[in-house]
This record gives structure tokens, C-alpha cells and sequence, in this order.
């Protein structure tokens, strides 16, 4: 006889289960996390797992669950804390900005850093990948492999294990035991195409002399880095929940100052005068020029 499987009904989630037993679906192109982010503001969020037999939505609580809920201590919501400190993370971001076009404008105005190779086939293949991005079907395929390839390798890189890996032009998801904010974000900040031509490059290097191919390394890493930078702002309003899960504010701060990291530490390697030391200097001034301007502020709010 057939055994009929018991019903599923909706339940508080149990206590959590040891780290190594967890699987979480991280995805691209759909609901990377089976919960339903629409349901309660002030609801603390229990992400369901999939190696879990009642893998229901946190919010298909019944009545009586949620009121024995709401008279349980007060939980702060993660999103809540995220935006705090998302907040906080803003000085930080404008700091960095006006510190990398500070020592970039001067680069490119006083030491001719726009008439070097590395800066024209930089540009240039960012050019050609926006005309591809614009102008032709975009790759999609290409792009899904590379953002569940990304959550992958931080995943490896924060210990954690990768179980399943699904890739389609509708969207992909890995099955993963760990997760956190790096892992849910990297595919926004780490350009996985341009670290693997790095890769090559330095691999190669050992073995040849590649120095007079320096100017295609630069053109590929302009396209290659285009096609994050595309793709990072065509995914971002589509409410991808790497985003929502920690708070779509505080997400994309982080992402920012990640991507401006980034995007430093290409143009310092490339410029022949900027040094990662005058960087760091140029920010040390500029982090006081804010705090004495904050204070000041304080100051004469108190004042008033």
C-alpha cells in the first residue's frame, strides 16, 4: 500500500540545529530564501532550510502561534540593526569617494595618467562591453554561472560546503551549510571574470615573459569589469533577496564601498605615480577634515 505522507502544517521554528546539518538555497534570478519578506516588519526572521520536512514560510503562522509570538520578548529585526549600521557606514563611503577622485584627478591631470596604455585599454574595453551589453542579447547564462560561482568560492573561503550548484538561464541557486553577509553579497563586489584573467596573467607570468601583453590584460579587465558593474545595477532592482535578507539599504552601502575598494586598488596598480601609501594618507586627512566638521556641527547644534 502507498503510505500517505503526514500533513505539513504551519509551525514556530524548533530550536536550531547544529551548524554542519543547516542547508541554505542561495539564488539569482528568483527568491534566493524561502520566506515570505512581505509578511510583519517586526517579525524576526528564521530562514527556512531545505533539508527541512516542514519547510514552510516563517510568516504562515496561524493566529494563536503569532500572538504567543507577540507577547514573547522583543526581538530586534536584523534589518533594523543592518540600517543602523549601514548609517554608520555612509561617512565611510563618502570619505573613500571624494579620496579616490582626489587622487585619480590628479593623477590624470598632473602626471598624464590618461595618456598611458593601461588607461585607454581600460576605457576602450569598457566601451566595447557596454556596446555588447546594449547593443547585442545579453548573456545571461554567462552572467548566472559567474554569480552562483561567486557565493560558491566564498563559501569555500568561509569554510562552509557546497552541495548542490544549479545553473540555467533563468536563474541558478547553490545548496550550501554556511552563510553570511559576504557570502549573500559577493556576487555585487567580487568580479569573479576579472580575478580569473588576474589569475591567468600572474600564472602565466611565471612561466613567460608577459610583460608586452600588459595593454590586453587592462583591455580584458575593462570588459570583464564593465560586465560586473552592468549586471550589479541591472540585477539590483529586480529585489533580489541577497539584498532583502540583510536589509536592502545596508546591502547596497556595503556593496558601494566594496566596489570603490576595488576599483582603488585597479587604478593604483595602474597609475605610475599613485601609491597605496598616499592613498591611505589622503584618507587620514580627509577622515579628520570630516570629524572636525562634525564637531563643529555638534557644536553649534548644541549651541542652538
Amino acid at each position: 500500500m502507498k503510505k500517505t505522507p503526514p500533513p505539513r502544517h504551519p509551525r514556530l521554528p524548533g530550536p536550531p540545529r547544529p551548524r554542519g546539518d543547516r542547508k541554505r538555497k542561495l539564488r539569482v534570478g528568483s527568491a534566493a530564501y524561502p520566506y515570505d519578506p512581505s509578511y510583519g516588519r517586526g517579525n524576526p526572521v528564521y530562514p527556512a532550510y531545505e533539508d527541512d520536512p516542514y519547510n514552510d514560510f516563517p510568516g504562515d503562522f496561524i493566529d494563536e502561534q503569532w500572538e504567543e509570538r507577540r507577547r514573547g520578548p522583543l526581538v530586534i529585526p536584523r534589518w533594523w540593526l543592518n540600517t543602523v549600521v549601514g548609517l554608520f557606514l555612509l561617512p565611510i563611503a563618502g570619505i573613500w569617494t571624494k579620496t579616490f577622485f582626489h587622487i585619480f584627478s590628479h593623477e590624470t591631470i598632473h602626471n598624464s595618467f590618461w595618456a598611458t596604455e593601461e588607461f585607454w585599454f581600460f576605457f576602450l574595453g569598457i566601451a566595447l562591453w557596454l556596446i555588447t551589453f546594449f547593443g547585442l542579447p545579453r548573456p545571461l547564462l554567462i552572467y548566472v554561472f559567474g554569480h552562483e560561482l561567486t557565493h560558491a568560492v566564498w563559501v569555500w573561503l568561509m569554510g562552509g560546503r557546497v552541495s548542490e550548484f544549479k545553473v540555467a538561464r533563468e536563474g541558478g541557486h547553490i545548496m550550501t551549510n554556511r552563510h553570511n553577509v559576504l557570502i549573500s553579497l559577493a556576487p555585487y563586489f567580487y568580479p569573479i571574470y576579472s580575478v580569473a584573467i588576474i589569475i591567468l596573467y600572474g600564472v602565466a607570468a611565471l612561466f613567460w615573459d608577459v610583460a608586452p601583453y600588459t595593454r590586453w590584460l587592462f583591455l580584458a579587465l575593462g570588459i570583464t569589469w564593465a560586465f560586473h558593474i552592468t549586471f550589479t545595477f541591472w540585477m539590483i532592482p529586480k529585489g533580489q533577496s541577497d539584498l532583502t535578507y540583510h536589509g536592502t539599504f545596508y546591502s547596497l552601502v556595503v556593496i558601494y564601498i566594496m566596489n570603490i575598494a576595488l576599483l582603488t586598488g585597479l587604478g593604483l596598480v595602474a597609475a605610475p605615480h599613485a601609491t597605496f601609501l598616499g592613498f591611505a594618507r589622503e584618507f587620514l586627512h580627509n577622515t579628520s577634515d570630516f570629524s572636525g566638521w562634525l564637531a563643529a556641527l555638534a557644536r553649534h547644534l548644541l549651541a542652538s
